[in-house]
């Protein structure tokens, strides 16, 4: 794994390889990212990614959240339970040197709690597939506050999601068993 454009282009990531599903551990491929990246940023959705408040839901390794941090976001909040995963986020921040743009939150994304900052305008969500976490931590990040109007949503599943009543798809994209569904905040 690696960073695919910006600031830190080629800068390699820790990685499990092709995942750990004892840790639910399931990289997002750089080819997938580099998709998706090009999708936010080719202009049809303005621009989500710069100058963005991020926050990474079930941030696993982390490289969404790193990607967009290279890509030009201001800061990014990852959130992830698993303590394997959360030795992978440190290790990757400090490796790209982002400490003061990046903070790690070690907690279940269903259980978020209060934001006490401005809420955060993208949000990378990629819950492990088919276990229905994604509603419960949207949920979550809505009630505390996390999510901005007009917050821009990329959801990964791999099954069928059940939408938010305040949010409207923008686009589904499907890459093999990986389906991303961009939603805006309403």
């Amino acid at each position: 794994m690696r960073i695919i454009a910006g600031e830190f282009r080629g800068r390699p990531l820790a990685s499990l390889g092709k995942g750990d599903a004892g840790a639910h551990l399931r990289p997002t491929t750089d080819r997938v990212r580099e998709s998706l990246f090009s999708l936010l940023m080719g202009g049809r959705f303005g621009d989500p990614v710069t100058d963005a408040r991020v926050l990474d839901l079930f941030a696993g390794t982390g490289a969404l959240g790193l990607e967009a941090l290279s890509r030009g976001a201001a800061d990014v909040t990852f959130v992830e339970s698993g303590r394997k995963a959360q030795s992978l986020i440190a290790r990757n921040i400090a490796t790209l040197g982002v400490g003061d743009r990046a903070r790690l939150l070690r907690r279940d994304a269903r259980r978020l709690g209060e934001n006490a900052e401005a809420p955060c305008s993208l949000i990378f969500l990629d819950p492990p597939y088919g276990k229905g976490l994604g509603e419960g931590a949207l949920r979550s990040a809505r009630e505390g506050g996390w999510i901005g109007n007009g917050a821009f949503i990329v959801w990964e599943e791999g099954a069928d999601i059940i939408l938010p009543q305040w949010c409207s798809i923008e686009e589904v994209r499907r890459y093999g068993d990986t389906t991303i569904t961009l939603l805006r905040a309403e």
